[in-house]
C-alpha cells in the first residue's frame, strides 16, 4: 500500500505544531491514521521517505523525534530516507512523511457489497 505524503495538518486543513518535533508527531499520526484505515498497523510499514525543510534542525532534534517514533510506532524501524527540500506543498510544514506498507492478505480489501 502506498501512503500519500502527510504533513502536520489538523482536521480543518491547518498545519499545526510548534517546531519540527511537534510537526513530525502530527505528520506521523496522520500517516498512521491512513494506514490503520486501510487495515494496516505500524509493523506493516516497510519504507518511509521524510521530506525535511531544515535538515540541520531535524538532526538537532533527532533524539526527540526518535522518542516520538518509539511512542507511536515502537522499536522497529522500516527503511527510511530523509530528503532535504526547499519547501513543501503546505508552506508552513516543516516535514512531510510518505510511506509504503505491506499489508497482510485481506487487509484493505474493497467489498463489492
Amino acid at each position: 500500500m502506498y501512503l500519500a505524503g502527510q504533513t502536520a495538518l489538523d482536521p480543518a486543513g491547518v498545519v499545526i505544531g510548534d517546531g519540527v518535533v511537534d510537526q513530525f508527531e502530527r505528520a506521523l499520526s496522520n500517516l498512521l491514521t491512513a494506514l490503520r484505515a486501510a487495515g494496516g498497523e505500524p509493523e506493516h510499514l516497510v519504507s518511509l521517505t521524510i521530506y525535511i525543510v531544515d535538515v540541520d534542525d531535524y538532526k538537532h532534534h533527532a533524539p526527540q523525534i526518535g522518542q516520538v517514533w518509539r511512542r507511536l510506532v515502537g522499536a522497529r524501524y522500516p527503511a527510511i530516507a530523509g530528503v532535504g527540500v526547499a519547501r513543501l506543498w503546505d508552506a508552513e510544514a516543516l516535514v512531510e512523511i510518505q510511506g509504503i506498507a505491506c499489508l497482510p492478505s485481506g487487509a484493505g480489501a474493497v467489498s463489492d457489497e
